[in-house]
C-alpha cells in the first residue's frame, strides 16, 4: 500500500481492495461475518522553545483490523503488515481465537436495512494542500506563535514551548454484511504556551490554542500569540477565596469537561454496564429546560464529523437531551440490543477492529445571551477557566475537582482565583444551570459555550 501522500479517489479506493480481500479471505474460511477496517495516516509535529527549534517529528502509519463471528463467538484482531502474507496470518489469528471465545447471545452485525447506501456526503474534512505544509513553515508558524507572546509584554519571561502539527489521514470499512466505505481527513493546531512570574518567584504558565481541519481556516500564529499572553497574565496575583456556596460561571473551555462528564454516562456500553448515574433515566428531566445537547456527526468541517459511523450506518444528528429531558443514549447495534432499543449509528471502530459507542460532535446548544450579559447578570460567583484532577464518579455522578479563574463582583471580573475546590453533583450541576451564552467554538468535538450553574461549593480558604 502506498504512504498517505495524496489521498485521492485511487488512493480510498486501494485501501477498498484490501478490505475486499480480506474479508473474502475470512468469510471463505468459515466467518458468518467478517469486517475488515484499514487505517493510513501521516502527521508532522514540531516544536520551538525560547525562540530555537526543539522537535521536529514526522511519521506515518497503517494498520488493518479484522472482526470475526462464528456464530455467536467473536474475535478482532489487528496487524500493521498489509502484505498478503500478513493478510493471511490475520485471518488465520483472528479465527483461530472466535473459536475459543465464549458465545455472546447479544454479539452479531448490525442490521442491513440500515447500512449506508450510495455516495457518502462530503462533509469538507480533508484539506488537499494539508501534506505540502513542510517541517520549515511549521516551525515558522510555531516561531511566529511563541515570539508574539514573548514579545506582547515583558512580563513574560519564559515559555513552556509553542507547538505545530498537521495530520492526516484515510479510513476504510469493508463488510460481509454489504458495507464498503471510505473517508478522508486532515488536521492542524498551534499551542502557544507562554510563562510569567508572579510574587514571590512563583511560575504562572498559560496557553491558547487554535486548530481546524484546513489550514486557510486557521487564525494568525501572532493572533495565537497574543492571546495565549493575555490569558496568562491575567494570572498574576491569583489566590484563595472565602469558601461559599455561590453562583459557578464555566467558560467553553471548562465548560466542554463537564460536558464530555455527561457524554460518558450516555453511552450505551455505560448503561448496559450499570455505570452510569443515567440508567433508566430515558424520557425524565436530567439538566435545566436551557440545555439542549445535540450529537451531530454531520456537521461540515467540525472535528467529530464523519460520513457514516464504525458499523457503516449512515452518520445522523442525535438529540440526547432536549429542553433538559433525556431521549436517548447513544449506541452501536451490541448496546441497542442489550438495551432492547435501536442503534444510534454511534459506533466507533478502534485500530484494532474492536466497535463500541462513542460521540462525535457532542454539542451544548447555544442560548441568546451573549457572555457579557451572562456575566453582567451575576452579582458575585466564580468564572471558571481552568479545572483540575479527575475527580468525578460516574455511577453516583459526585463531581469535585480544583478550579482557577476569576471572582465576579458586581457583574465584572475582578482578582484572579486559584487554588480553589467546586462540587456538586452532576445530576444537579446541571438541572441548576441558569444562563446559557451564544458564544459557542467548535475548535473541539466535545463543545460547550458559556454557562452559569445557579449555586455551587467554592472550597477555598
Amino acid at each position: 500500500m502506498s504512504n498517505v501522500g495524496s489521498l485521492d479517489a485511487a488512493h480510498l479506493e486501494r485501501l477498498l481492495s484490501v478490505g475486499d480481500e480480506v474479508v473474502a479471505q475470512a468469510t471463505k474460511a468459515g466467518a458468518t461475518v467478517a469486517e475488515a477496517s484499514i487505517r493510513d495516516g501521516s502527521h508532522l509535529s514540531t516544536k520551538v522553545r525560547m525562540r530555537a527549534p526543539e522537535l521536529v517529528e514526522e511519521a506515518g502509519s497503517k494498520s488493518l483490523g479484522l472482526r470475526v463471528m462464528l456464530g455467536q463467538q467473536v474475535a478482532v484482531t489487528y496487524t500493521s503488515d498489509l502484505s498478503p502474507a500478513g493478510q493471511a496470518r490475520l485471518v488465520e489469528d483472528a479465527m483461530e481465537l472466535a473459536r475459543l471465545s465464549q458465545p455472546d447471545p447479544f454479539a452479531g452485525p448490525p442490521d442491513p436495512a440500515l447500512l449506508a447506501s450510495g455516495p457518502h456526503p462530503d462533509l469538507a474534512l480533508f484539506d488537499p494542500t494539508m501534506d505540502a505544509l513542510g517541517a520549515e513553515e511549521a516551525l515558522r508558524r510555531a516561531t511566529a506563535g511563541e515570539a508574539a507572546a514573548l514579545d506582547a509584554d515583558a512580563r513574560v519571561s519564559n515559555s513552556d514551548g509553542a507547538t505545530f502539527t498537521r495530520a492526516s489521514g484515510a479510513s476504510a470499512l469493508v463488510t460481509s454484511g454489504g458495507f464498503r466505505g471510505a473517508s478522508r481527513g486532515t488536521y492542524a493546531s498551534l499551542v502557544v504556551n507562554p510563562v510569567v512570574d508572579d510574587e514571590g518567584g512563583k511560575k504562572r504558565t498559560g496557553y491558547h490554542w487554535d486548530a481546524k481541519r484546513r489550514l486557510a481556516d486557521l487564525g494568525a500564529p501572532e493572533d495565537v500569540g497574543v492571546e495565549a499572553a493575555r490569558r496568562t497574565l491575567r494570572k498574576l496575583g491569583a489566590g484563595k477565596i472565602d469558601s461559599a456556596e455561590m453562583p459557578v460561571v464555566f467558560d467553553p473551555d471548562a465548560g466542554r469537561a463537564i460536558i464530555g462528564l455527561l457524554a460518558g454516562c450516555v453511552l450505551g456500553s455505560s448503561i448496559w454496564r450499570k455505570s452510569s448515574y443515567l440508567l433508566g433515566r430515558r424520557g425524565t428531566p436530567v439538566a435545566s429546560v436551557l440545555v439542549t445537547l445535540v450529537d451531530d456527526p454531520t456537521i461540515p468541517g467540525a472535528p467529530g464529523s464523519r460520513p457514516f459511523d464504525g458499523e457503516g450506518l449512515r452518520a445522523r444528528k442525535n438529540v440526547v437531551v432536549e429542553a433538559g429531558t433525556l431521549r436517548t443514549y447513544l449506541m452501536d447495534s451490541y448496546a441497542a440490543r442489550k438495551l432492547e432499543s435501536a442503534p444510534t449509528a454511534s459506533a466507533s471502530r478502534g485500530a484494532s477492529g474492536g466497535v463500541g459507542p462513542t460521540t462525535s460532535n457532542f454539542v451544548l446548544q447555544p442560548g441568546d445571551t451573549t457572555r457579557a450579559a451572562l456575566l453582567a447578570d451575576t452579582t458575585r460567583g466564580l468564572y471558571v477557566t481552568e479545572m483540575m484532577g479527575f475527580g468525578f464518579n460516574g455511577v453516583t455522578g459526585d463531581f469535585s475537582r480544583g478550579a482557577a479563574g476569576f471572582l465576579i463582583e458586581d457583574g465584572e471580573l475582578t482578582q484572579p482565583v486559584a487554588e480553589v475546590t467546586i462540587s456538586l453533583n452532576l445530576d444537579a450541576m446541571l438541572k441548576g444551570i441558569d444562563a446559557v451564552a451564544d458564544d459557542l467554538d467548535l475548535r473541539t468535538a466535545t463543545a460547550a459555550p458559556t454557562f452559569r450553574v445557579a449555586s455551587m461549593t467554592v472550597a477555598g480558604r
